[in-house]
């Protein structure tokens, strides 16, 4: 098997912007574009799975094997000023460079279908401490979006505080272009911490991105739903361990250095 998308049915939507929120950093993305998903009530409509995911199947309560994956939704503008849109979020990122891309890119080649073109990707910049009132930044694929977005709080990097994007946020941004699609990529600032959520950082992307979309949405229960998340996490951290000592990799200090700056 490689990379498929398995669709349930194919929603009706006009120009809809996509959303993705996958985990990295502070698990942002996940957080943010996951508790917009349940406040808005979307529906699923599809799912991503792919070799290049840990080859393990989680447990379930009910004994149930949960396979990993990435889910799309989508959801149908209420008012006028708002518009239709496409989310996806996911369990994990791929483990090798050749599937970001080749995930990447089947995403892009499903979003077509939908005549999508505006993206915007969620994740964190990790700054090495905690703080109060996370700043936002933004990367994006046109330089016409800096003037349209930054009205709205944006700090558009200039490569002064960003690097590089690792991950399916950034390369969903970048070749996005190719595809006939406008995006920004929104870094929320956290202290860094791959494993916990860090719920004010998701909730400073999030003020940022409803206020983009128009949309009303009751960011009370961040907090609670990223406690419902810690369990998950924790499993999937140990399954990830697990697997690492059956291959036999022992990452070196190096990539533990690089694990802290990723950004996803």
């Amino acid at each position: 098997m490689v990379t498929r998308i398995v669709v349930y049915k194919k929603p009706k939507v006009k120009n809809p912007v996509f959303v993705e929120g996958l985990p990295g950093i502070g698990n942002v993305g996940r957080v943010a574009a996951g508790y917009l998903v349940e406040e808005l009530k979307a529906e699923k409509f599809a799912e991503l799975i792919s070799d290049h995911f840990l080859p393990l199947a989680l447990t379930r309560e009910d004994s149930t094997l949960h396979l990993l994956k990435a889910e799309f939704f989508y959801w149908k503008a209420k008012r006028k000023n708002q518009r239709d849109l496409i989310l996806m979020i996911g369990d994990s990122q791929s483990v090798d460079p050749q599937g970001q891309y080749e995930i990447t890119t089947e995403i892009l080649k499903f979003l077509r279908k939908f005549k999508v073109k505006e993206i915007f990707t969620l994740g964190g910049l990790s700054i090495g401490e905690e703080v109060e009132k996370p700043k936002v930044i933004g990367l994006t694929n046109d330089p016409s979006l800096v003037k349209k977005y930054s009205k709205y709080g944006i700090i558009f990097d200039t490569g002064t505080r960003v690097g590089s994007v690792v991950g399916i946020a950034g390369l969903l941004i970048a070749l996005g272009k190719y595809y006939g699609m406008k995006g920004v990529c929104l870094l929320g600032e956290t202290a860094g911490l791959p494993i916990i959520p860090d719920h004010k950082s998701a909730e400073s992307v999030l003020k940022v991105l409803v206020k983009i979309l128009n949309l009303k949405i009751d960011l009370t229960k961040l907090e609670k739903k990223i406690e419902n998340m810690k369990d998950f996490l924790k499993k999937m951290k140990e399954a990830q361990a697990r697997i690492l000592s059956q291959l036999l990799i022992k990452p070196t200090r190096k990539v533990e250095e690089e694990r802290l700056t990723y950004i996803g």
